[in-house]
């Protein structure tokens, strides 16, 4: 039972005394803190994401200013930051509790200036090796792995009743980063932002000149002070303390694996999406100017995610995610039918545009709805697997495996941010074309929306939510 009466301890960076279930707690000061995390958080985890993506956009500029990389290459530099960032999400998502949410947040942020600073001087020396660009591309996954903390920091900042939405709005808004990106980046690179200090322009073949070493050094400045916020304006919670042990509980879950596939149907479709899209579009459809548009995809799913949480809340996350899931098969059908093809070699541009964009939306109605979906499972299992714990145990080791599990789901999603544009480019390697990868995309998703239907969205399912 919650001890309103008792005042709060509080003072400083450490929060000794915190209660958000409490209501008068919540309402007297844990609102007030837990805002403050939020909106301190989301600028850090939206850096984090532009810089994660930023290869993106990079390789579809590097033939213009010399590094004539293969095709294949240029997917595989799109592609390794996927792979580091979800290898990192793996450990980052353990860290929180470690390190504590205010330290590590500043220093996962400040760990970005390595990479950005890299790109910037790299792409200015003509000589620069593809192994180079290969460990710049890896580093870029410093970013990917900021997600796992940073959904696990904020998950042990709110109750129940308000935490779905405030995970909706920092996952939601920190996805912008790829959009922001995609934005920023074409932009950017045309101008001196940064004058002599920025180095010289490349010259292209044309007579114009890029300087796309500003895909790196604009987040430069905006890092710093994210870094420096977080250091000075987050706090460590003292109750979220455990070790890696006590969290490793979670291997033991079988409903820890079943949700890594389906936010990897859900997140790691909107993750490799995001990383593939410009190259897809740029291989399928020469003749449009790709960078004008590919921004918009990432951010139709990073808004889509931060607007529909409550729809989850209403209707159950387990049936919007199972639905979630036929959606998306019928948007990848969708975009088969307009690619190129034999009888329609030039394809139909906006077409395949308008389901991608459906593809993106859905990737993010399905990412909120899989993360309501996980503390109200952990929620019913606990209870059931630890019989023995009082009520406040049992409280605190629901969040713990809550906040374990969303945080280590996402890891293995975002291995979808290097299988995605990896396997768009064997298909196109193995067949001249990306219909095989998008093809086993959409088997994935049919696989995805029977577990769905069997654990949680049928009438009868053994953990309904």
């Amino acid at each position: 039972m919650a001890t309103t009466a008792t005042p709060s301890a509080n003072s400083g960076y450490l929060l000794t005394d915190w209660r958000p279930e409490d209501p008068q707690f919540w309402e007297s000061e844990g609102k007030r803190i837990a805002t403050r995390n939020l909106w301190i958080s989301i600028p850090n985890l939206l850096l984090a994401f532009s810089v994660w993506m930023v290869w993106s956009v990079v390789v579809a500029k590097m033939p213009a200013i010399g590094f004539d990389f293969s095709v294949g290459e240029r997917f595989w530099l799109a592609a390794l930051p996927g792979l580091s960032g979800a290898t990192l999400r793996i450990f980052y998502s353990f860290m929180v509790p470690i390190f504590g949410g205010r330290k590590w947040t500043a220093i996962s942020t400040a760990s970005l200036l390595l990479p950005a600073l890299g790109i910037g001087f790299a792409v200015q020396n003509p000589d620069t090796s593809y192994a180079t660009f290969l460990i710049l591309a890896l580093m870029c996954g410093f970013g990917g792995g900021n997600f796992a903390s940073s959904m696990a920091n904020i998950a042990y900042f709110y109750p129940k009743k308000t935490k779905g939405n405030a995970l909706a709005l920092n996952a939601g808004l920190g996805n912008l980063g790829v959009s922001v990106m995609q934005f920023v980046v074409p932009v950017v690179i045309t101008m001196g932002v940064f004058g002599a200090i920025g180095g010289d322009p490349q010259q292209l073949s044309d007579g114009g000149q890029l300087f796309i070493q500003n895909a790196g050094f604009i987040w430069v400045p905006f890092l710093a002070v994210s870094a420096i916020a977080a250091w000075f304006g987050m706090n460590d919670i003292a109750d979220a303390k455990s070790s890696f042990s006590e969290q490793s509980v979670i291997f033991s879950r079988k409903h820890n694996w079943i949700m890594c596939v389906l936010y990897t149907g859900t997140f790691g479709s909107f993750i490799g999406y995001a990383a593939g899209f410009p190259l897809l579009m740029r291989t399928q459809f020469p003749e449009v100017d790709v960078l004008r548009y590919a921004f918009l995809g990432p951010l139709v799913g990073a808004l889509s995610r931060a607007a529909t949480g409550w729809i989850s809340d209403k209707f159950g996350g387990g049936r919007v995610t199972f639905w979630t899931f036929v959606a998306m098969i019928v948007a990848v059908f969708g975009v088969l039918q307009f690619l190129p093809s034999e009888a329609s070699p030039g394809g139909n541009f906006w077409g395949f545009f308008a389901c991608f964009m459906a593809l993106f939306f859905l990737t993010g109605v399905g990412n909120a709805s899989t993360f309501q979906m996980i503390p109200s499972i952990m929620k019913q299992e606990v209870p059931r697997l630890m019989p023995t714990l009082d009520a406040g145990a049992l409280q605190k080791q629901t969040e713990m495996e809550s906040a374990a599990i969303i945080a280590f789901t996402s890891a293995i999603a975002a291995y979808g941010a290097f299988f995605i544009p990896k396997l768009y480019g064997t298909s196109i390697a193995m067949t001249g074309a990306p219909n095989g990868a998008l093809w086993a995309f959409l088997g994935f998703y049919a696989v995805c929306a029977a577990i769905c239907w069997i654990f949680y969205s049928r009438k009868s399912a053994p953990v309904p939510c």
